[in-house]
């Protein structure tokens, strides 16, 4: 925990690129209304790789931590001080905390899947299959092995661009099998499906009529739903959105930033009232 709770104003920011269609900030902010954090702000910057290091070079002693998307999950352990154990595991980190001059990085995707999945009622996972090989599926890999599937199937296009996910999957002591034809035909069958692809990149994958067996999470979130989760409730999955991954990780970012508990269902009413204004629009 960290010792921001001990401060009257804090900022914080979620940064990556695109950035524009965050949710984070609705998510954040309503956290701090609740929770009477009147002198807290919380950004939404636009920044990528190459400019990420210098952006946090020069942060002020107001900052609490920041957020991050893709692609800054994997270089911001290069430019962190301490990364947690999770986050080293993983090989990628999506919150970055300053406390006593420290930079530190942690892992809350992880924790944001978990949760995500229980909610909808999986409580273990007997077969899996991740969809895509970055710092999210990465997560997955993490995420599966807490609800007890540790040799989950990967399906990429390319399975030579997957080093950085095999190299995680030896830290995480799990073994998954990595297939390549992304987009040859239906998907197998599996009891999770988990799918980390870009928005768009699942938009023509095919399903087995699932009949209620199969649980499908896209982590994509914008639009809701998205053509693959639609597509897979037509065949009877059960549909769990990226809106409840994001609000969970975000969730548990707030409490390490701020050293509080976070003020769960304000955030949700204020992540889904978000959602209906944009699909209103």
């Amino acid at each position: 925990m960290t010792s921001n709770v001990a401060k009257v104003n804090g900022r914080a920011a979620v940064l990556g690129t695109p950035i524009a269609h965050s949710l984070s900030p609705v998510l954040h902010g309503a956290a701090y209304r609740a929770l009477g954090l009147s002198g807290w702000t919380y950004d939404l910057i636009e920044c990528d790789e190459d400019g990420f290091p210098e952006f946090v070079a020069n942060l002020g002693p107001e900052w609490a931590g920041l957020s991050l998307t893709m692609p800054l999950k994997r270089i911001a352990l290069t430019v962190a001080d301490e990364v947690s154990p999770l986050a080293t595991a993983v090989g990628a980190a999506n919150t970055m905390l300053f406390d006593g001059g420290k930079r530190r990085v942690e892992n809350t995707d992880v924790v944001g899947i978990v949760h995500a999945l229980r909610e909808a009622g999986v409580s273990s996972v007997g077969s899996a299959i991740i969809l895509g090989a970055g710092g999210t599926a990465q997560a997955a890999l993490a995420a599966l092995r807490e609800l007890g599937q540790s040799a989950p199937t990967v399906i990429v296009r390319n399975p030579a661009r997957t080093e950085d996910l095999k190299a995680a999957a030896v830290r995480l002591a799990v073994e998954p099998q990595v297939l390549g034809g992304l987009h040859d035909g239906p998907l197998p069958a599996a009891d999770v499906i988990i799918s980390t692809l870009p928005a768009g990149a699942a938009d023509a994958l095919g399903f087995k009529d699932a009949g209620g067996a199969i649980t499908i999470l896209d982590v994509v979130y914008v639009p809701w739903p998205t053509p693959f989760a639609a597509r897979a409730t037509e065949k009877g999955a059960r549909i769990v959105s990226g809106l409840s991954v994001l609000l969970h990780q975000a969730i548990a970012q707030v409490e390490l930033m701020t050293g509080l508990p976070a003020p769960a269902e304000a955030m949700r009413e204020a992540l889904f009232a978000a959602v209906a204004a944009r699909s209103a629009r």
